[in-house]
């Protein structure tokens, strides 16, 4: 199978650029920028294309000439509707990186479309939402009545300039959660909770995160919220809310913060990585107050979503995919957190009433 990376001058397109050559890949890279494509593609001794999403005709022209594209460029909310559409004019399996909640949501409103085409759309395919929607899948199978899911994590690894623009264009959007099976806007914190982590207790707070979207299809519970343990987040009042949600709401505001990013932030280097770790807990409770909890500790954030990319990308040349909109619990089941490198899963634990 011949495959594409698209966005593979960003931080974590370059490592999954370079993880996938020591595996023996040979994907074609691609991008806006020929200089940093010839920077990041000829060292590894890779094709590349330059590729516009607004030129329709050449992403078209280069699609038919794979069968899959990694779609790592952000911020998704803007790159990842031309992708799709190409995607579905060409036949092109599809998955991303994203954990933009309005993203998903357009997704799962293909999913008819990529059925007519046999394609594969499989957003989130890394660190958001891989191991937060494989935990939900497990504890929503110990407790099929489960009317309530909280999903958190926390992280000591650092950040990559997409990510944080990605994050400031969440905060500018405000919290989300799902209730009754209908996404609802709540103030970023709105909810507190004490968590039981593989590390130990840590109090989080509520904030958006592409579960809310992706766990409902993979479990159908109705009631879904997402948590993180993050500096100041578990002090965040509705005040500092909306005035933190107007003030990154402001394009002017978020055109300057994002040139800022660019020119400061670099993002964690393989020693940081090495070093960091994630924790991720999911709780399903029901309407009789039983419940089940499962958690995983893993490995830094970037190094578990290259991984997870390298190995759905795998699954698809397979033919292990189904096609249509899929999650990851969905496509390859709750237990493909378990083939990540350095993952380790606390199994679910049953609390009764």
């Amino acid at each position: 199978m011949v495959w594409m990376l698209y966005g593979a001058t960003g931080y974590t397109g370059r490592l999954v650029a370079e993880l996938a050559v020591r595996r023996g890949h040979r994907p074609v890279l691609a991008g806006r920028d020929p200089r940093k494509l010839a920077a990041t593609a000829v060292p590894l001794g890779l094709e590349y294309r330059t590729l516009d999403l607004r030129d329709t005709h050449r992403l078209d022209a280069c699609l038919r000439e794979v069968d899959t594209v990694a779609h790592c460029a952000g911020p998704f909310s803007a790159t990842s509707a031309p992708m799709v559409d190409a995607c579905l004019r060409t036949g092109t399996h599809y998955l991303d990186i994203t954990g933009e909640v309005d993203v998903f949501e357009a997704a799962f409103a293909r999913d008819a479309e990529s059925r007519t085409a046999g394609v594969t759309l499989l957003p989130g395919a890394g660190f958001d939402v891989v191991p937060t929607d494989c935990l939900a899948a497990m504890v929503a199978a110990e407790l099929p009545g489960a009317t309530d899911l909280d999903l958190a994590f926390t992280t000591t690894g650092g950040i990559s300039p997409g990510t944080l623009k990605s994050a400031l264009e969440g905060v500018s959007l405000g919290g989300r959660v799902r209730l009754e099976g209908a996404l609802r806007d709540v103030p970023v914190g709105w909810r507190r909770r004490t968590v039981d982590f593989p590390g130990g207790q840590r109090v989080v707070a509520s904030l958006p995160w592409g579960d809310v979207a992706t766990a409902y299809r993979t479990t159908g519970i109705g009631n879904i919220t997402t948590f993180a343990g993050l500096p100041g987040l578990d002090r965040m009042n509705p005040t500092a809310a909306r005035v933190t949600r107007d003030l990154f709401g402001n394009p002017r505001v978020r055109r300057i913060a994002n040139t800022a990013i660019d020119a400061f932030v670099r993002g964690p280097g393989r020693g940081s990585r090495s070093s960091s770790r994630v924790e991720v807990y999911a709780e399903a409770g029901d309407a009789a107050g039983n419940a089940v909890s499962a958690a995983l500790i893993g490995p830094d954030t970037y190094d578990l979503t290259a991984d997870a990319v390298l190995r759905v990308v795998t699954a698809i040349e397979a033919g292990e995919v189904p096609v249509g909109t899929r999650t990851p619990a969905t496509a390859l089941g709750a237990d493909f957190v378990r083939s990540l490198e350095g993952v380790r899963v606390v199994e679910p634990r049953y609390f009764p009433a």
